[in-house]
């Protein structure tokens, strides 16, 4: 199982999978919970799914009597479940380490 970087998109996609672990997401449905662009999105879910952190299936569906294309549902994989909450605590303890506000100050200007 591949690492990867976890930067804050990464984090936000990280993040509504863990809210629920056993709902199936799908592309708009994680774009209107992470506030991401598919632009944004879809790479994140392609490297969380090569690294082996999610698993991806189209859904069983008639596209013609839905008038829909099936959606592709993305789950959270055991081990995959366990690396976000250790690189999501990594990055927390990464940003918040020379206080809560000295990341968001302009360079040079830590409080």
């Amino acid at each position: 199982m591949a690492d990867i970087k976890i930067t804050t998109t990464t984090a936000a996609v990280l993040r509504a999978f863990l809210d629920d672990l056993d709902k199936p997401r799908y592309g708009f449905d994680l774009m209107r919970d992470t506030g991401l662009s598919s632009g944004t999105l879809y790479p994140i879910l392609a490297r969380l799914q090569r690294a082996g952190w999610l698993a991806a299936e189209f859904e069983n569906i008639d596209e013609q009597a839905e008038g829909r294309p099936a959606r592709r549902f993305y789950t959270m994989t055991p081990d995959g479940a366990e690396r976000a909450r250790l690189g999501l605590a990594e990055l927390h303890q990464k940003i918040w380490a020379d206080g809560p506000v000295s990341w968001l100050a302009p360079r040079g200007k830590h409080a």
